[in-house]
């Protein structure tokens, strides 16, 4: 308990101390500066309603922000902040009429040199096996031949601390990244984090390896593998290989592996934590694919796909078909694609078609999408399920566009579902040059 208050009081200190530094590399005097400050404001206004007869209309703001100041011996020092809030102006749509959270703000200096950076808020943390949100200081730097390394440090955040008592706001999460590349060729990762929370041993504990090889310009392989330490177990591997013998020409091959029991212990992201009650928690997944697609002549794409899916517990299941379409570049786009899935269980036999168009007239963007699955038995009393979605948007200038979708569908879980969206996009920048100490 004392060592955990210990590291959290370590933490404010440290986050205390960049912020401070920041502060003095923002007010030292330097003979130019670039400011810019950009935004983007998202009003959503949703309409549906629940199988249990709930009419539902909440309205969302969504805003993101950025300020930064471009030096003139090549740094640069950014804020970024985004958030969002909701409203229900129906009936509730979740325990609470009103919601709203930061999900991001965090201060970031960039060096001139070495792709070095030092971020402190809250952010968004990607690097390695690391996908985290996070209260802390972040840092990164490139060295010599190749090498490059990254750590953080910080809180864990959880989107729903509630879901779960053990999805704790305040846990200590740390970890490090260190790789190295030849741009041109490949690069090679290695990585590890922790997660620390009151109590005896790690609440979780993951390394990780990713590669990415371009051995050709024709050939490119990308790929990560991710154990947990605490299950002695692969949590997951991930590997894609794509090849191009020509420019109209692209073949694809995949392979994926998921052990649910390492892979969804003690996860800290909520979305994630539903699936335990879903999954078994000895069941394995295992996918194996292969696509092509082909561009030979003007403006159409044709292609193919296979994939093989073999669960230990559930049985195994094929999904393959084609696909085409036309495109006109920033004017039509229409496709169509049809694939059978094969399974053992009723859920993974069906026939599913699926069309597409969008078109693009002066200012306004028409989207209209088709799809229909069609089983082999009856799923609670469903054969066909179908999905009807029309979107449109009109641009007023360059800073407001507006747009409305419509969705109505009918599946096994829903007989006939409607869903609408109103929304509203509002950029807005604002740039200027000032000489310290002279002329602004």
């Amino acid at each position: 308990m004392k060592d955990n208050q210990m590291k959290k009081n370590c933490l404010i200190l440290g986050a205390g101390a960049a912020v401070l530094a920041s502060a003095l590399l923002w007010s030292q005097p330097l003979i130019a500066s670039d400011y810019s400050f950009s935004g983007e404001s998202n009003t959503i206004f949703r309409m549906r309603k629940t199988v249990d007869d709930k009419n539902l209309f909440p309205a969302y703001e969504y805003l993101r922000l950025n300020l930064t100041d471009s030096r003139a011996d090549g740094s640069e020092v950014s804020f970024y902040m985004g958030a969002w809030g909701r409203a229900d102006l129906g009936d509730k749509s979740e325990s609470s009429r009103t919601a709203g959270d930061v999900q991001y703000a965090y201060l970031t200096y960039y060096a001139p040199k070495n792709n070095t950076a030092v971020s402190v808020g809250r952010q968004f943390i990607s690097e390695g096996v690391a996908t985290e949100r996070v209260d802390g200081v972040y840092l990164r730097n490139d060295f010599q031949y190749g090498f490059g390394a990254s750590a953080f440090l910080g809180n864990s955040i959880t989107t729903e601390a509630t879901l779960d008592p053990k999805y704790n706001d305040g846990t200590i999460i740390y970890g490090a990244r260190i790789s190295q590349e030849n741009r041109k060729y490949y690069s090679v990762g290695l990585s590890a984090l922790k997660v620390e929370q009151d109590g005896p041993g790690s609440f979780r504990e993951e390394e990780g390896v990713d590669i990415w090889i371009h051995p050709i310009t024709q050939l490119d392989l990308t790929g990560r593998s991710s154990y947990n330490s605490i299950t002695n177990g692969w949590m997951e591997s991930s590997y894609a290989l794509t090849y191009s013998p020509l420019n109209t020409l692209r073949l694809g091959a995949d392979y994926s592996h998921v052990n649910f029991k390492d892979y969804l212990y003690n996860v800290t992201t909520p979305a994630l934590g539903m699936f335990n009650s879903v999954w078994n928690s000895n069941e394995k997944q295992t996918a194996v694919g292969t696509s092509l697609a082909y561009t030979g002549i003007s403006n159409l794409t044709v292609g193919a796909d296979y994939k093989f899916y073999s669960y230990d517990k559930s049985g195994d299941a094929s999904y393959f078909g084609g696909k085409i379409s036309y495109r006109l570049p920033e004017e039509l786009v229409v496709g169509a694609n049809f694939h059978r899935m094969s399974g053992d269980v009723d859920k993974l036999r069906y026939l599913e078609c699926r069309a597409f168009a969008s078109k693009k007239i002066g200012h306004a963007d028409l989207v209209l999408d088709l799809m229909n699955v069609n089983y082999d038995k009856r799923i609670n009393g469903i054969n066909n399920s179908y999905a009807f979605t029309g979107a449109a948007g009109y641009e007023l200038n360059h800073k407001l566009k507006l747009g409305a979708d419509f969705e109505y569908s009918r599946n096994p879980d829903f007989d006939r579902e409607v869903r609408a969206l109103l929304k509203a996009t509002y950029t807005f920048d604002t740039k200027s040059a000032a000489e310290r100490g002279g002329k602004e």
